[in-house]
């Protein structure tokens, strides 16, 4: 699933070609993209207006268009937005035509979505029901990040995952930033101490800015708007490297399962709290 890295790279690529332009035609092909709203509400309800900014906010692609009328769009696990595609896009959801630019949802399993928040109230209440602090912002803090902890008791890398806590990590970046706070997945969140979540915390933060130099993961499905992969993938410390030895220490990369996610981790520098088991 693409993470902030990817989403943002995404919305980095095609701002300058769409914010300003007016949606002058949308086709919504797949009805399940645009549930509850049946295809004809959604496109009636942005076509024709002018695109004011395109933003993001977690995972979640944001389009203000005029008259404080938000598309909050979300890609899931395969979806990607292609500009001008060629040759043309095998699993087209929805087309937008931008005048001078063609812009199509391309997504091979269907899970991406479309919904609508009309009103900034609306689009605040969105989002104050789904996600949790943005982790590239000033309010995403060792003493923060500590706080919440203390709120659960899942293990850290489920907490990491968890949306309303922490918005736009996901399973590459969790191992990543963990392996570089030299914190076990498996241990529980309302265990770790203030010196961990500072950890955690820069981590967290390194691995997402080198994911955003790196212009995203190309694991499986990730391209941006031109269909360009990109490369944090060759940059990735523990993340699907099961077998290979630790960068840091020389021990063997393990695969674990975790909040039924896939996780990597060397055991050695991320050492197991004593009751864990898998």
């Amino acid at each position: 699933m693409p993470e902030l890295p990817e989403v943002e790279t995404i919305r980095g690529h095609l701002a300058p070609h769409v914010e300003g332009r007016v949606l002058e035609g949308v086709e919504v092909l797949d009805e399940r993209w645009s549930r509850p709203l049946a295809p004809a509400e959604l496109e009636a309800a942005i076509q024709g207006r002018r695109v004011e900014t395109l933003g993001r906010r977690g995972k979640y692609l944001v389009w203000e268009l005029e008259d404080d009328v938000f598309l909050l769009m979300h890609l899931r696990m395969t979806g990607t937005l292609l500009l001008d595609p060629d040759p043309p896009s095998k699993h087209v959801r929805v087309r937008f035509d931008l005048g001078d630019h063609q812009l199509v949802f391309d997504d091979p399993r269907r899970f991406g979505t479309g919904e609508l928040a009309l009103g900034p109230e609306a689009l605040a209440a969105f989002f104050d029901a789904r996600l949790g602090v943005e982790p590239l912002e000033r309010l995403f803090t060792a003493e923060h990040l500590h706080a919440l902890a203390k709120t659960s008791r899942a293990p850290v890398k489920a907490f990491l995952l968890d949306q309303k806590r922490v918005a736009g990590v996901g399973n590459i970046y969790a191992d990543e930033a963990l392996f570089r706070a030299k914190v076990h997945p498996l241990r529980p969140a309302n265990t770790l101490t203030r010196a961990q979540c500072a950890a955690i915390r820069d981590g967290v933060v390194d691995a997402l800015m080198l994911g955003l130099e790196s212009k995203g993961a190309t694991i499986d499905d990730f391209r941006d708007p031109y269909g360009v992969s990109g490369t944090f993938q060759d940059k990735m410390l523990v993340h699907t490297r099961e077998g290979e030895s630790c960068p840091n220490c020389g021990n063997t990369v393990r695969k674990l399962r975790v909040a039924g996610r896939g996780t990597y981790v060397c055991e050695r520098c991320q050492r197991r709290p004593r009751a864990a088991r898998v």
